[in-house]
């Protein structure tokens, strides 16, 4: 009888538990605008995405926001002059499962100009997860020329905070960069242990 007891009691626990992926949050359809704020270790800042820019890549952004992807998320790479980027979740599971579910490409509608967020991306069909704010005017990004791609297509532009974008700490430039198998691997212990200075987004979610 206690080892029923101790099974069911075990049933209970796991169907309580938040399930950290499901397959089925991937058909989320975001509205054809919607405006989110992130909350990060430097103050806010307010976004708008709209879905003629990117339908795929602003269903993506969606996704992530609604499903509570941006808890406690670092700040990686910030590349002085260039774009600040983030995405890599300190939960390798939840990183692995958005990660591995690419999005297909698409062209290129609206300019990487400054404080313009786009997706990072390594070649065709790799869009997931990794995200990037341009903190400048970075128009060559429309146009680069990559294994089997062109450009990186905009999804959203940060309407208010731009101010607390350009105080997220810089000094490490592009080493964390290189570096992005360790914080997949090892997550915000890593970066906290040997790179104490990253920023971080604290949480992210829908506004009017």
């Amino acid at each position: 009888m206690k080892k029923i007891l101790f099974l069911v009691s075990i049933v209970l626990i796991a169907s309580c538990a938040p399930k950290k992926f499901n397959q089925k949050w991937l058909k989320a359809e975001a509205p054809n605008t919607f405006k989110a704020r992130f909350e990060t270790t430097q103050g806010n800042f307010d976004i708008v995405a709209r879905r003629d820019w990117s339908p795929k890549g602003v269903d993506r952004l969606y996704q992530l926001i609604k499903y509570g992807y941006y808890d406690d998320v670092a700040i990686f790479r910030v590349v002085p002059n260039f774009v600040a980027q983030f995405g890599i979740h300190n939960d390798s599971i939840i990183n692995n499962r958005w990660r591995d579910n690419k999005i297909d490409d698409e062209p290129v509608l609206a300019k990487n100009e400054a404080m313009s967020i786009s997706f990072a991306r390594g070649g065709a069909n790799t869009r997931s997860n990794q995200l990037y704010i341009n903190l400048k005017d970075n128009h060559r990004l429309d146009t680069y020329k990559g294994p089997g791609v062109t450009g990186f297509p905009v999804i959203a532009k940060v309407i208010a905070g731009k101010e607390n974008i350009l105080k997220f700490y810089d000094g490490y430039g592009d080493r964390l960069g290189r570096k992005q198998d360790s914080i997949a691997k090892f997550g915000n212990t890593y970066l906290r242990e040997k790179f104490p200075k990253v920023d971080y987004i604290k949480k992210a979610y829908f506004i009017k």
